[in-house]
């Protein structure tokens, strides 16, 4: 194999790399206008975040919400912002924990009896933060586990049993990652989670097929909002999404859109975008799939690899004591 370093890192002959253009102002659509108009669609994690960016998509082309969250503050916070949104229906929301069943089959009751039965779920809602695996306490892992698999499941099987039971067709979108294909280190309970939920995309999919129920996942890149937590935020810095790399919004001197292939965020409004095509009318035999919106940063690799740094030094953590 050649010595890459005997070759310049960019011709100078060519122009300068500017990354993937920037996506259209918020506000536009990616599907034509009422496409949800009379459909009901429950987001759960709805109100902050990725999960409220992908609402409002859905709101925009005419949707009626229901967003749920373990939180009642940002949920009043988010149904005000959203019922705002033009084009939007009606929005209501539930504080639900999903990781109890008997709380999700309320949550349900109470959509169905105040806008009816959903026709779409977001299964959006989730934990993480980083660790070593050899210092997750098994309460630390079931907190992650239990909300973003089981919980999950919990709402999936809600939705799928209440859609079989009305013989009506219905569509699922479950927000994935992707370490689900390769692993995650310093996310093992997590990555664990989400392999589980593009596994069940996958198994449902067959199952619930034949009676009219699709399933898909959507998974994120990097797509910076100011909901982030803290513990996903540390060390990262520079990217809005708004702008291609080099541009308002790129900073190709560092921070993260240098790190990205398309030398971009992503801006979370691409995330409801693509939300609002698996749901679609336009997507009816798209089942089973995982779509991956992240300008190929998992497909990311590199010639020669870099030293490896050990997950505890990069994670600042010291030797291990049980």
């Amino acid at each position: 194999m050649e010595n890459p370093s005997r070759h310049p890192a960019q011709d100078p002959a060519q122009p300068p790399a500017r990354g993937l253009p920037a996506p259209p102002a918020l506000g536009a659509a990616a599907l034509p206008p009422g496409t949800y108009e009379g459909q009901v669609v429950l987001v759960t994690g709805g109100g902050s975040g990725l999960g409220k960016a992908i609402a409002a998509e859905f709101a925009r082309l005419g949707a009626d919400l229901v967003i749920a969250s373990r939180r009642a503050r940002q949920l009043k916070a988010a149904r005000e912002e959203l019922a705002a949104v033009p084009g939007a229906g009606r929005v209501t929301a539930a504080v639900c924990d999903i990781r109890d069943p008997e709380r999700v089959a309320e949550v349900f009751d109470a959509a169905q009896a105040a806008v009816g039965l959903p026709d779409v779920l977001v299964n959006n809602a989730a934990a993480n933060f980083p660790s070593p695996a050899e210092d997750l306490t098994p309460g630390a892992w079931r907190a992650v586990v239990d909300i973003t698999l089981t919980g999950t499941w919990f709402m999936t099987r809600e939705f799928g049993r209440r859609h079989l039971a009305a013989g009506t067709p219905g569509s699922i979108v479950n927000i994935g990652a992707s370490y689900a294909w390769t692993g995650g280190p310093g996310f093992a309970h997590s990555a664990a989670a989400k392999a589980g939920v593009k596994n069940l995309v996958e198994t449902l999919a067959v199952e619930w097929g034949p009676y009219g129920i699709q399933i898909n996942g959507l998974v994120p890149g990097l797509f910076p909002h100011p909901d982030l937590p803290e513990a996903i935020t540390a060390g990262l810095a520079g990217g809005t999404g708004d702008g291609p790399g080099g541009g308002p919004g790129g900073a190709l001197g560092g921070g993260l859109d240098a790190r990205q292939p398309a030398l971009r965020v992503g801006a979370p409004r691409e995330l409801g975008w693509a939300a609002t095509f698996l749901a679609s009318p336009y997507a009816r035999f798209v089942t089973g799939h995982t779509l991956v919106v992240d300008g190929a940063n998992w497909q990311r690799r590199t010639v020669v690899n870099p030293e490896l740094t050990p997950l505890r030094t990069q994670l600042g953590r010291g030797p291990f004591t049980p």
